[in-house]
């Protein structure tokens, strides 16, 4: 692969619904299938030469969902976190969560915190999980933050590292690559402002068919492309 590689990768998991909706088997062994192939890409993506994987696994919107279905996630959801919190601060990954703690179980809320602060002290590669976000939310959020010190900002020298530094994000580069799988193109609220200069990956590929080949796919893909931010300048 080439030496071009994504700092931040960010991924929608999207399709693990319709994997197993294909196999007439219900929803619930599609995202179970899904919970299997994040952990066995996390590796492959740090392997890489990736120093930040954020991964989209619930949306604000989400709660739009089927109860049953949500009960499901979030069971779920708290099982991976409680079995696999240790092999964070093992394998020297920094945790982070991304999103709002409304509506989530209490006991998840806790046990995300907690990891956040058991790996605090790694900084090689950096894990974020966004859970109950949206990034319209993340930004409103941000705004809020910096209206409460109004006092000591000036809205006429406001810069755009001001509203950054108060993201759910701020502890992180912005998105470099963002990979969605099951064949939308679109962002769905995750990360809008960070991915202002991304460089997007959209594959037909259920997520629980995602694996290292299909990971290598889309970083050569990246590695192809020249990002000129704006600028006019071509490679040679």
């Amino acid at each position: 692969m080439s030496a071009n590689v994504p700092r931040h990768l960010a991924i929608i998991l999207d399709g693990n619904g319709r994997w197993a909706e294909r196999r007439g088997l219900p929803r619930s062994f599609g995202h179970r299938r899904g919970a299997n192939a994040l952990l066995h890409i996390i590796p492959c993506v740090r392997d890489a030469g990736v120093s930040a994987l954020s991964v989209f696994c619930f949306s604000t919107e989400n709660w739009n969902r089927p109860a049953t279905e949500i009960h499901t996630l979030m069971r779920l959801l708290g099982i991976m976190l409680r079995r696999h919190r240790r092999q964070l601060s093992k394998q020297k990954m920094r945790f982070h969560w991304l999103g709002r703690s409304d509506g989530l179980p209490e006991r998840d809320v806790q046990t995300l915190r907690e990891m956040e602060e058991e790996t605090r002290h790694w900084n090689d590669f950096h894990l974020s999980l966004a859970i109950n976000y949206g990034g319209r939310d993340d930004t409103l959020r941000a705004v809020q933050k910096l209206q409460m010190k109004a006092d000591t900002i000036d809205a006429n020298t406001l810069q755009w590292s001001d509203i950054a530094a108060h993201m759910d994000t701020a502890h992180l580069p912005d998105v470099d690559l963002l990979i969605r799988t099951g064949g939308e193109r679109r962002l769905s609220n995750f990360l809008l402002l960070q991915c202002a200069y991304a460089e997007m990956y959209f594959t037909d590929c259920l997520w629980p068919d995602f694996d290292a080949k299909e990971l290598q796919i889309a970083l050569n893909a990246y590695s192809l492309r020249h990002r000129r931010y704006g600028t006019i300048d071509r490679p040679e």
